[in-house]
């Protein structure tokens, strides 16, 4: 009996024994199961100890100038990652001096990209130099979890078209999130073609895995590069500006607050786009970027303004020459009609005062001399026809002809941030004087380009080359071709047709040529070069007033139509007109012999006078 009692113990025993082995093997493979199997993050942690996943950032296309010339292309610089998982205990102090960064900076970072992802990797450090590159690659060895990926950034041939080209940063939390192409560290085009052409820019990226050994060394490409895919390069831009006149409109700009658009009305193409004051588009690329920029923001004369957009201004005495062409298609009177001007006009209480000149004047002579008397007559003579039931239907009429000649609207042109500018409606008036309160008196001020009419001096331009095309225009662009010089963008091909008739282009262009042959333009006559132009001086309730020209050029076969404003420079002839000038001599010679002229104009400076 007794020895029964034992043998059944040790069997009670080794049940016992057994049912716990049992139960840990099952613990263990259970465990196991959920590592394997249920959480990813064993096998993630498992292959990134001995794998490493790379993107290939393709090169962002280049920029050309209409001839050619390459204006924006790409330097290498490198971005140091980190995989959180990896990394293990570190000369800290070494790595710190390496780089050139705070041991405080490398905890902050290092928690970052934890919080980012333990196995997925992430910019430790941005854009590091080459010098700096050389000397860490040698010691790389020792901070395993960490490797250098190759980064492209934008550089410059010419520090110019900074508003133009526009910058590249880094993408948002938001663009992230929108966009599965971005990933946090990657780039995007923030303004200008940057941002425009993002797209075409950018190409496509790649992707690269290698096994490293346990120093984090390369050790070749995974199952020989089988799932690796390769970049490709973005699309290159070929733009419609001409180098050497942008350099040029920016040379005679400097010490000046205003902006050149030269456009070639055949086509619409931008020939220069400048925005003074600006800067060298290279302080907005690589590591010092937003520093940079908020030295830029807190500059007293707003060189990240880009004028030749987004600056709006009456157009002053520019204007008459549309004003004058809808009162001759709405026959309120004839190019030969003639009125006098006695230095100034009243009407109803209201004056209008008028510079010295010939007198009585015609449409041309009018134009000529530019006589405030005959442009408020014209004016009042277009609202106050008889055919309108209203005065709200003849305004309206009015403004539609002014609206087709590109004011008051966006382009929807390839050029970003540009501002549609103001032309006022009927409504507006209504709502400040009552619908039966306003006359044409009230508003007599926009016969002469003042009043509730604000132009961009993009829109100058362009009206300035509807002039020369005698009543059409192509949307105004700054892209040519895409990918290659014949893949042309054919986007902004359509004609804008201006329901006024040629034969009245016709008197304005004439009229034109004579405000430089014997007008308010002539002192900016060029030898052997037909150019047809209008002065203008835009009153400022701050400072001086702005001067400002428009012109194209030749009268008969035009290449260039150009608008010009200098912010408190007084009158369009003295310093707007001799800008304008100069460069249609620089666009149409490649040379500029009225060198003295020339001096006058980059002597000057206008940076003193209040914005």
């Amino acid at each position: 009996m007794h020895i029964y009692d034992q043998t059944g113990q040790f069997a009670n025993r080794k049940r016992v024994i057994g049912a716990i082995i049992l139960f840990t093997a099952l613990l263990l493979l259970g465990r196991l199961f959920m590592l394997q199997i249920v959480d990813p993050s064993y096998k993630a942690f498992a292959r990134n100890n001995y794998l490493r996943h790379v993107t290939d950032y393709p090169a962002r296309g280049l920029v050309y100038d209409r001839n050619g010339a390459l204006l924006v292309y790409n330097e290498v610089h490198y971005d140091l990652m980190v995989i959180p998982g990896q990394v293990g205990e570190i000369d800290t102090l070494l790595f710190c001096s390496l780089l050139g960064i705070d041991p405080a900076v490398f905890e902050s970072r290092l928690l970052q990209a934890r919080r980012h992802s333990r196995f997925r990797a992430s910019v430790f450090e941005r854009q590091i130099s080459k010098n700096t590159f050389a000397a860490f690659q040698e010691k790389l060895f020792r901070f395993p979890g960490f490797f250098v990926q190759p980064r492209t950034l934008r550089k410059y041939t010419h520090p110019i078209a900074t508003h133009t080209f526009g910058y590249v940063g880094e993408a948002g939390p938001n663009i992230i999130q929108n966009d599965p192409y971005y990933r946090m560290g990657d780039y995007i085009g923030i303004s200008g073609l940057e941002r425009v052409y993002e797209k075409e820019l950018r190409g496509v990226k790649g992707r690269r895995i290698y096994m490293v050994d346990v120093l984090n060394r390369n050790i070749g490409s995974f199952q020989d590069g089988r799932y690796d895919t390769l970049a490709i390069a973005g699309k290159d831009l070929y733009t419609t500006l001409d180098a050497e006149l942008q350099i040029y409109g920016e040379k005679l700009m400097q010490n000046k607050r205003g902006s050149i658009v030269a456009i070639e009305p055949a086509t619409g193409e931008i020939l220069a786009l400048v925005s003074s004051p600006s800067f060298d588009p290279g302080l907005l690329v690589g590591r010092q970027r937003t520093r940079n920029y908020r030295m830029l923001q807190n500059d007293t004369l707003k060189p990240l303004f880009n004028r030749a957009l987004m600056a709006q201004y009456p157009p002053g005495s520019v204007f008459k020459l549309i004003s004058t062409l809808i009162a001759l298609e709405d026959g309120v009177i004839t190019p030969e009609q003639r009125y006098g001007c006695s230095g100034i006009y009243h009407t109803s209480g209201i004056s209008i005062r008028c510079r010295s000149h010939p007198s009585p004047v015609d449409a041309i002579t009018g134009i000529q001399h530019s006589c405030n008397t005959y442009s408020s007559i014209l004016f009042q003579n277009s609202i106050n026809q008889a055919r309108f039931d209203n005065i709200q239907q003849a305004f309206n009429h009015w403004r539609d002809h002014v609206i087709s000649f590109g004011l008051g609207r966006h382009f929807s042109s390839d050029l970003s941030f540009e501002l549609p500018g103001l032309v006022a409606t009927s409504d507006y008036y209504d709502r400040i004087y009552g619908p039966r309160g306003w006359r044409s008196q009230t508003i007599l001020s926009l016969g002469i380009g003042q009043g509730e009419l604000g132009v961009t001096p993009l829109q100058l331009a362009n009206m300035t080359a509807a002039i020369a095309n005698r009543g059409h225009y192509y949307t105004p662009h700054i892209v040519k071709a895409k990918g290659t010089p014949d893949n042309k963008n054919k986007q902004f091909a359509l004609v804008n047709n201006i329901n006024i008739q040629e034969t009245h282009f016709e008197t304005i262009a004439h009229a034109m040529h004579r405000v430089v042959e014997a007008g308010t333009g002539r002192f900016s006559r060029i030898t052997d070069i037909s150019m047809a132009g209008k002065t203008g001086t835009v009153q400022n309730p701050h400072g001086e007033n702005h001067s400002v020209f428009v012109a194209f050029a030749p009268v008969d076969d035009p290449q260039i139509a150009i608008s010009v404003i200098v912010e408190n420079a007084g009158y369009g002839s003295v310093w707007a007109a001799p800008i304008a000038s100069l460069m249609i001599e620089k666009y149409l010679t490649n040379e500029v012999n009225r060198t003295w002229f020339e001096q006058r104009v980059l002597d000057a400076s206008f940076l003193t006078a209040n914005p």
